[in-house]
Formats: structure tokens, C-alpha cells, sequence
């Protein structure tokens, strides 16, 4: 374990506090090629939230020849010198739910130009099984013209970042670890080890590990989508979600999941990478895909039970004015990307409805740029006819949202948080 440097391709939510973690221990070049972010960071700066500024200028450097520390750049020739490297690019979705690996491919070109023998690869980006040696390592050898478990070795590491937790941070969390050949893999492991406080777990195989990171988020998407469901199921029967789901919680065996938007990079689109491989064996993941189909129509449908309250509250909804609290996918984190709250503002305006978005939390810019949607960081002082939390923001639990409202206005409350009487929730 001497003489180890680090290069990591993609400082987004799970490249930075990686890349920070390691860098307290060894020398760790950071590479991305938005120019931007790089600007951002060498500025000591972090606009995804997930490293605090403090921390993140406790191991900035500014000469990428360090002893230990993070020198971030866009530049790949800093990447020259490094000997272990670690790709923590996104791996999304299409408009049709397939699996997009571009980022995958275009990282792996960029490793395989400074690529020299005795260098291991480790991913991290969520997959089906199989991405890491079949679609990786190829780009790898092409690129560098060096032999796999020959000249070069590669691992296969899934990420456990949760945006915007700060309480189960990259260290705290147990690393699942695996690599190409049983020596690497102990390397590999051993690597992780010295940084990860909560531990790892060596899997038998990158296959293996593969799998086991793409299951953990279809496990929660299928539960999330059954209490989706039972919410449904509920509402036409007048029962309150919330309520039976607090009488149920009290068996010591049952599963705490609550109703709700499922959106975000990890959740809502994990199940999908899944499912494609699945269906290249000739399977078809019926449980899967149907788990992903309820949580996909929640939006328009809380969109249409909102609809519902206003016309049963003789409220106009052609020309309405109403507030959404919340555009992140989460709570208490800027993230916008695969937000379903964008779902019911669409929904929401298709009916004519005049739409206005509060969130204290995300960039306004990139709001726009991702949704084309205009919002505002700051509360509006304006009356509304209805008023829809979709996002747990901590900032939104001591609103006055009764004052909010015009007369016979309705509150909705998706997430179920508001310590107010409400007209509607899941």
C-alpha cells in the first residue's frame, strides 16, 4: 500500500466526498471535465453541498506532484501519474428507460490514454452485471493497447453515497469491494479499508457486486411502490395512509416505507438497468417493471387528487394560482436531477393552473437548465389557491401555510410531514 496516487474521473455526489476521504490518506487527482465545477472546487467550493467548503479546503492542493492531498482539475494529463483509479460517473436513463453508458465509455477512453501497466481500474457507477468487463474494459484495452489481468487489473466497487444525509457520510457507510483477480481484489479492498471507518465486504466477484448494488435500489423502489399502492387503495376508501401505517408499524417486522415521489438518480433509475439485462436473457421482469410503472404515474396522479380537492372546494383551476414547496427529489439537498415534482408542476399546468415553485435549495439556474421550469429561493408573500408540499424540506415545517391561502384554498401534503391539518396527503 506505498506509493499509491489516485485519480478520480467525476467530482459530481459521489466522486467529491470520495475523492476528499482519500485525499486526507494519499495524493488524489480529481478529474471532470465540466470546467465549471473544477473552477468551483478549486475555490474551495461545493455547490452540491455534500463536502462542506471547511473541509473541502483542508485538503485542496494546488501542485498535482503532492504528497497527499486533492488537486482537481480537467485537465487528463494530471491524471498521468497515478497509479489506481476510481470512475464515479452517472450512469442515466433515455426518454424510453434504457441504460445510457456513454459517460461509462467516454471515462474508460479517458483512463485507457494515461493507462500504464500495473494500474487498477475501479468503478464505482451503478450497472447491470457485466458493464465493468464487458463494456469497460474493452474501451480500456483498445485505448491503451494493454492487456486485461495482464497489464492492467480492474475492480468493481458500488457507490453508497445518499445526497444530502449527513449522518451516514461515504466513510461511515460499509463498502462492498471486488476485483479482477483474487490478489487485486485484496488490494483493492485493503485500499478501501484504510479509509472506510465502517468497514467492507470483499464479494466473491465483480459480477457479483454489480448486482448486489442494482438490487438495493429495486428493493426499495418495489416497497416504495406497494405502500404507493396501499395509498391509492386507501384514498378511495377514505382511510388515512399515515395512520395505518403507524397501527402496522408497531410489529416488530415490519417495514418502515412510506408513500411518496420516487425520483433521483439512484431510485427511480437503477430498476431499469436491471430490467434491460434481464430482458437480453429473455426474461421478463414483470415484478420490477410494474414496481417502476406505480411509482412513474405518481405524480400525475397526486397531480389529479389535487385537481380533485379544488373542484370539490368550488375552486376555479383554469387561471389558479398555486405554490409548490419543493423541486429537489429529496430533502434538505439541491439535487433536481429525475425530480418527479416536476411531474405534477407539468400535470399541474396542463390544466391551465398558473404555477409557482419555492425551494430554498437548488440553483435557480440549473433548474432551468434541467426542467425549464422558473422557481424562487426565497418565500413568496402572495395568496394562493393551493398550496402542494412534494419536498420534506426542513425550512417548510415551520410555515404558516394557512395564511397562505386564498379563501376555500386547499393544502396537499405529500410526504405526510406537515404538523397542520391538511385537505389531502398520500
Amino acid at each position: 500500500m506505498k506509493n499509491i496516487k489516485i485519480g478520480i474521473i467525476g467530482l459530481g455526489y459521489v466522486g467529491l466526498p470520495l475523492a476528499r476521504l482519500f485525499a486526507e490518506k494519499y495524493p488524489v487527482v480529481g478529474f471532470d471535465t465540466n470546467e465549471k465545477r473544477i473552477k468551483e472546487l478549486q475555490d474551495g467550493t461545493d455547490k452540491t453541498l455534500e463536502v462542506a467548503d471547511s473541509v473541502l479546503q483542508a485538503v485542496l492542493q494546488k501542485n498535482p506532484k503532492m504528497e497527499k492531498g486533492l488537486y482537481c482539475s480537467s485537465t487528463s494529463k494530471h491524471l498521468e501519474d497515478c497509479n489506481y483509479y476510481i470512475v464515479t460517473v452517472p450512469t442515466p436513463v433515455d426518454r424510453n428507460n434504457r441504460p445510457i453508458l456513454t459517460p461509462l465509455h467516454k471515462s474508460s477512453e479517458t483512463v485507457g490514454k494515461v493507462l500504464k501497466k500495473g494500474n487498477t481500474v475501479i468503478y464505482e457507477s451503478t450497472v447491470y452485471p457485466g458493464v465493468t468487463e464487458d463494456e469497460c474494459v474493452p474501451v480500456l484495452e483498445k485505448i491503451s493497447g494493454l492487456k486485461y489481468n495482464q497489464d492492467f487489473y480492474v475492480g468493481y466497487s458500488p457507490e453508497r453515497i445518499n445526497p444530502g444525509d449527513k449522518q451516514h457520510t461515504v466513510e461511515k457507510i460499509l463498502k462492498v469491494t471486488s476485483g479482477s483477480t483474487p490478489e487485486v481484489a485484496q488490494q483493492i479492498d485493503t485500499l478501501y479499508k484504510s479509509v472506510i471507518t465502517a468497514g467492507t465486504f470483499l464479494a466473491t466477484s465483480i459480477k457479483v457486486a454489480e448486482a448486489s448494488k442494482v438490487i438495493e435500489n429495486s428493493q426499495r423502489d418495489i416497497n416504495i411502490a406497494f405502500v404507493n399502492e396501499l395509498a391509492k387503495i386507501f384514498n378511495l376508501m377514505d382511510i388515512d395512509t399515515q395512520d395505518v401505517l403507524e397501527a402496522a408499524g408497531t410489529k416488530w417486522n415490519f417495514l418502515p416505507f412510506k408513500p411518496g415521489l420516487v425520483g433521483g438518480h439512484c431510485i427511480g433509475v437503477d430498476p431499469y438497468y436491471l430490467a434491460q439485462k434481464a430482458q437480453e436473457y429473455g426474461y421478463h421482469p414483470g415484478i420490477i417493471l410494474e414496481g417502476r410503472r406505480m411509482n412513474d404515474g405518481m405524480g400525475s396522479y397526486v397531480a389529479s387528487e389535487i385537481i380533485k380537492l379544488m373542484v370539490q372546494n368550488n375552486l376555479k383551476v383554469n387561471g389558479s394560482n398555486i405554490l409548490i414547496l419543493g423541486i429537489t427529489f429529496k430533502e434538505n439537498c439541491p439535487d433536481v436531477r429525475n425530480t418527479q415534482s416536476v411531474i405534477v408542476i407539468k400535470n399541474l399546468k396542463s390544466y391551465n393552473a398558473n404555477i409557482f415553485v419555492y425551494d430554498p435549495w437548488p440553483s435557480i439556474e440549473e433548474v432551468e437548465k434541467e426542467h425549464q421550469i422558473t422557481i424562487t429561493n426565497k418565500l413568496p408573500k402572495e395568496k394562493y389557491d393551493a398550496v402542494i408540499l412534494t419536498v420534506a424540506h426542513n425550512e417548510f415545517l415551520s410555515l404558516d401555510i394557512r395564511s397562505m391561502l386564498n379563501e376555500n384554498g386547499v393544502i396537499y401534503d405529500v410526504k405526510g410531514i406537515l404538523p397542520i391539518k391538511v385537505d389531502g396527503r398520500l
